[in-house]
């Protein structure tokens, strides 16, 4: 798909930092990476309609990348599963802190597993590298 930029929420991004689309989503390279080959994949959609797709390019990019999965990836029931977190109206005095609690977890689990590694914002010429790595995987 050529864009000017594709929309993430708030966010516009560079093309060159999507090596996947389709009419309806693309998978494009984080801007802090917490392990390579870590990305994300996104709807052209804002909301959540058609989340099906999403999932059928997580299974194309998986298994033409390599996947994720185990131990490794810190999945602690091997079987495919999503995770949920249900959300309440005033479950948190300020709505943003559940991402206080997640990183609190998240930090109970990086001192189980010792992946204590700094995440830096990178360079778009560093993310357009990355990305044309993986187009090649797709083309």
């Amino acid at each position: 798909m050529e864009t000017e930029y594709y929309k993430f929420g708030p966010y516009k991004i560079d093309p060159k930092e999507v090596f996947y689309s389709t009419d309806l989503s693309y998978a494009m390279v984080n801007l802090r990476p917490v392990v390579p080959g870590n990305c994300s994949l996104l709807n052209l959609r804002r909301n959540a309609a058609k989340c099906h797709i999403l999932f059928d390019l997580c299974m194309y990019i998986s298994s033409v990348g390599e996947l994720c999965d185990g131990p490794e990836a810190g999945q602690t029931v091997a079987h495919v599963h999503i995770h949920i977190l249900p959300r309440k109206s005033g479950d948190f005095e300020k709505n943003d802190e559940i991402y206080d609690a997640i990183d609190e977890k998240e930090n109970e689990l990086k001192q189980k597993l010792d992946l204590d590694k700094e995440r830096k914002d990178r360079s778009l010429d560093e993310m357009a590298e990355e990305a044309a790595e993986y187009r090649k995987l797709f083309s």
